[in-house]
């Protein structure tokens, strides 16, 4: 299975290059709302790096069949089918799922690694599990 991980969550300095990365490659704006990855403050008060974790209950929340797994184990939204009810966003227990009012479908994070690239603390990494 192929997806988006944090290898050190320690080390997050909350910079939001990985989250402006993400909203620049969806939406061509920076835009934390805009992103499938957020950074958020954890329990402890330090930065939580919040990554969608493949789970695949967006899938299971779709009444449409918008959404289905790829080989590789990422659940992806056809557009086609999307109507942007926005039920995989409520289920989403990373909060990570992005429906905004400019856009008639959701998005979600497709482990492309645009925002490890853009990591300056090199934490994150898309991973074949």
């Amino acid at each position: 299975m192929k997806k988006l991980t944090v290898t050190d969550k320690t080390k997050c300095m909350a910079c939001l290059e990985c989250v402006r990365a993400c909203s620049m490659a969806f939406y061509k704006v920076f835009d934390p709302d805009k992103s499938c990855i957020q950074i958020v403050e954890g329990k402890d008060g330090n930065p939580k790096t919040n990554v969608c974790i493949q789970c695949g209950k967006c899938e299971k929340a779709c009444p449409h069949g918008a959404i289905t797994q790829n080989a590789k184990g990422v659940y992806m939204i056809s557009k086609k089918l999307c109507t942007g009810c926005g039920e995989c966003v409520a289920v989403c227990p990373m909060k990570v799922m992005v429906k905004t009012e400019d856009s008639e479908v959701t998005s979600k994070c497709i482990a492309c690694g645009i925002c490890a690239k853009a990591c300056p603390m090199d934490i994150l990494a898309v991973v074949e599990k």
